[in-house]
């Protein structure tokens, strides 16, 4: 039958999860401390375990010699010979020693020693344990409450839930079940405690993965979580397969899943929308509940996008004290602006508009190839009314706009004024270049001109057509002056 000592080592690992060996160890050193306290030393000290660890015994190993100058370490011939009668100078002995003749505060510090080993084991062991369960769930019963801090049952260890980590719309009594994610550990000088946190955005993933067995498989992926904790929660999700619905998966039959996540969270609101690589419908789609008319980038490099929405759904994509809206930036990571229909009517677009006229110029080389000129309405900072008028009157693209200024028949057009004209010409000479069709048509009425008997004269900054009537370019706005050329200047 097992020793009192034996089982004392079978509870300690089992109970506490130290290993046998730990145990052992702690043992050894126990009374290695306890021979030094008494001898001086323990070098010489030589613990040995029974094979079934009912027993354990120390000893000291002393050297034989003739003439001893040390006793601890030492032994003379003649006594060794009575305990074998075969060694010799030189040899080593084990004697034994008997613990109860130790002195009262060696044996104090060797139980102090082992206290001290086992609980540093046992602090040791359940780090190891938990350190890889950070960022899981976990849970446990409220215990007691200090300092707006609460204080978890977690059978091993002890939990803790600081205020900044905690929901505010819950409440909690003695032995209520808390679940709660475990976001770090600390060591105690009475073990090991952790810290739990109910507000973070990871737990609410953490949830919905316990959930929605098609998050948990991979099937559909949580793109990324934000959280107003207590208020609501937006959760982007996606699906790696065509034919799985990542927003109807989230939600479940009936709603069956996405409501036990919400009574997890003491009735939070949760947005599950789909993400999407497009700016433009991720913006749209993050800003649910509310219905959006249609989102404008304003600003790629920068991530600045406008939102616009029917006068109805205004307050609703904002939300309260904007908590919608600033959800969506933090989701998205772009900075929206939202504004209603008749908000954007009444803004100044025309550096967006310029901006983007000039990309769409960039992006379509192969249309420009095809010598397609832009439509009049796509000329950057254009005013609509003016648009409007050319347009009416057949002048719909840019270059029967420069033909019908180089004609003279663009001041026939009702309603457009020469400043108008001059406004126009200046901006599609500020955002296009029509180099080739430009030097193109000046060839061909230089050749016409010749054909005629007559003179025809270009601006000297665009090349467009001018007669000797003007003392403007309509075409580039250009100052200029014709002098009749006398005889003195000719010779």
């Amino acid at each position: 039958m097992a020793s009192e000592m034996a089982e004392a080592i079978r509870q300690l690992t089992q109970e506490k999860g130290i290993s046998e060996e730990s145990v052992k160890m702690t043992i050894e050193n126990m009374l290695k401390a306890a021979y030094k306290r008494t001898y001086g030393t323990a070098e010489n000290a030589i613990v040995k375990f029974a094979d079934d660890l009912s027993d354990v015994s120390i000893y000291s190993r002393k050297t034989i010699v003739d003439g001893v100058y040390d006793p601890v370490t030492e032994m003379e011939l003649e006594e060794a010979l009575k305990l074998s009668p075969d060694c010799e100078v030189g040899d080593e002995i084990d004697i034994l020693e008997d613990p109860k003749k130790f002195d009262r505060s060696a044996v104090s510090t060797g139980k102090q020693t082992a206290h001290q080993a086992l609980s540093e084991s046992f602090k040791d062991n359940l780090y190891n344990e938990y350190k890889s369960k950070v960022g899981e769930i976990i849970i446990g019963y409220y215990q007691r409450e200090h300092n707006e801090n609460i204080y978890v049952d977690l059978g091993k260890v002890e939990g803790v839930l600081p205020r900044k980590y905690q929901s505010p719309r819950e409440k909690y009594e003695k032995n209520d079940r808390i679940k709660a994610l475990i976001v770090d550990l600390k060591r105690t000088s009475t073990g090991l405690q952790l810290v739990l946190s109910r507000s973070d955005p990871e737990f609410v993933r953490s949830i919905v993965e316990l959930e929605v067995p098609e998050v948990f498989d991979k099937t559909v992926e949580i793109y990324k979580v934000v959280r107003d904790a207590g208020y609501r929660t937006k959760l982007a999700v996606y699906s790696n397969r065509e034919d799985v619905d990542p927003v109807g998966a989230c939600v479940g039959l009936k709603g069956v899943r996405i409501q036990n996540v919400i009574r997890e969270l003491e009735g939070e609101k949760i947005d599950i929308l789909k993400y999407d690589a497009d700016p433009t419908i991720f913006i749209k789609n993050a800003l649910s509940p509310a219905e959006v008319e249609k989102v404008i980038i304003l600003d790629a490099e920068k991530r600045q996008a406008l939102a616009v929405v029917q006068e109805a759904q205004f307050s609703l994509a904002i939300g309260k004290q904007g908590q919608n809206v600033r959800l969506a930036n933090r989701l998205c990571d772009w900075s929206i602006d939202v504004k209603t229909v008749d908000q954007v009517a009444e803004m100044d677009l025309s550096e967006f508009e310029t901006r983007k006229a000039a990309e769409n110029l960039f992006n379509d080389s192969d249309d420009a190839s095809q010598n397609e000129y832009p439509s009049i309405s796509d000329v950057p900072g254009i005013d609509g009314r003016v648009s409007d008028l050319l347009q009416t009157a057949g002048i719909d693209d840019v270059e029967k706009f420069l033909s019908a200024v180089e004609d003279g028949s663009i001041k026939s057009v009702e309603g457009l004024t020469a400043e108008n004209i001059e406004t126009v010409s200046k901006l599609i000479n500020e955002n296009f270049d029509f180099l080739d069709p430009e030097s193109e048509k000046k060839s061909e009425d230089a050749e016409a001109s010749d054909e005629d008997g007559e003179e025809a004269y270009y601006c000297p900054e665009c090349g467009a057509k001018i007669d000797l009537s003007m003392t403007k370019c309509l075409s580039c706005g250009c100052e200029f002056e014709f002098q009749e050329e006398t005889n003195e200047s000719k010779e």
